[in-house]
């Protein structure tokens, strides 16, 4: 069952939007040696062309028929526990609830939707954080994507099975998560040594290696909580979550793509 279904023109622009969020987080990786840059000039225009984007992701699904009143009131449902759930953890070492929503609300209802569901989730909880800044289209995307590809996950398994499988999942994408945060904010972090600073211009795989060294240094201690923490939410609330969510699914009777695979 698929809440919002992507087609030619959605899918045209969540993959246009994702092309250009993986540009926003790895072009510093190839700029010319002794380039200077900057957050104060760079991510003004980054905030400026993302969430237009992001919207465009929204507004195309909208346009083509693929999202209906049911599913954008089941999104504002999600979205709403999402971004309620965001603060709880928040200044506390990794640990950040929201995630496992994302992964169930992906894995019922689809990718399409799960990819809506991280927009909404973390732009509303940004507004009510006060969280609004250069940050925040990174991690809208880095959020989508979290709810994207727990749609993209093998539609077979079921019972315990599955939900180990998306607790391995969650794990794994709230921890890739902090890493393309600390992408996204690296190369503009000054006052670090030159073992684990962004160097403009080095060869990849030296850059590479310092972002490896600097996250190890800076944010494992956020990565590896969130990373436990939403494995066992997913294992705790594996059982109700999933069958509150397929049972409303299957009342607000969303139309099934065609070869019975989720979108």
């Amino acid at each position: 069952m698929t809440a919002v279904r992507l087609r030619a023109r959605s899918g045209t622009a969540l993959l246009l939007v994702s092309l250009a969020g993986l540009a926003a987080f790895c072009w510093p990786l190839f700029v010319t040696p002794g380039a200077r840059i900057g957050q104060s000039a760079f991510a003004p225009w980054m905030f400026v062309l993302l969430l237009p984007l992001l919207l465009a992701v929204a507004l195309a699904e909208v346009a083509e028929g693929g999202i209906d009143a049911k599913a954008i009131a089941l999104l504002g449902v999600l979205g709403a526990v999402g971004a309620a759930l965001r603060p709880l953890g928040t200044n506390v070492a990794g640990f950040e609830p929201m995630f496992f929503v994302l992964v169930y609300g992906g894995r019922v209802l689809g990718r399409g939707f799960g990819y809506l569901l991280g927009s909404v989730a973390m732009f509303a909880s940004a507004l009510i954080t006060a969280g609004v800044g250069p940050w925040l289209p990174y991690q809208i995307l880095g959020a989508a994507w979290v709810g994207f590809f727990a749609g993209c996950l093998p539609r077979r398994p079921r019972g315990r099975a599955e939900i180990a499988m998306l607790a391995v999942y969650g794990a794994v994408a709230a921890f890739l998560y902090g890493w393309l945060q600390n992408l996204g904010s690296w190369p503009f972090v000054g006052g670090m040594s030159s073992s684990i600073s962004f160097h403009p211009g080095a060869p990849l795989a030296d850059n590479l290696g310092r972002f490896v060294a600097y996250s190890f240094a800076t944010s494992l201690g956020f990565d590896v909580p969130r990373a436990i923490f939403t494995a066992i939410l997913v294992t705790v609330t594996g059982r109700p979550v999933l069958l509150a969510l397929r049972r409303a699914a299957r009342r607000a009777a969303f139309e099934a793509p065609a070869d019975g695979r989720g979108d």
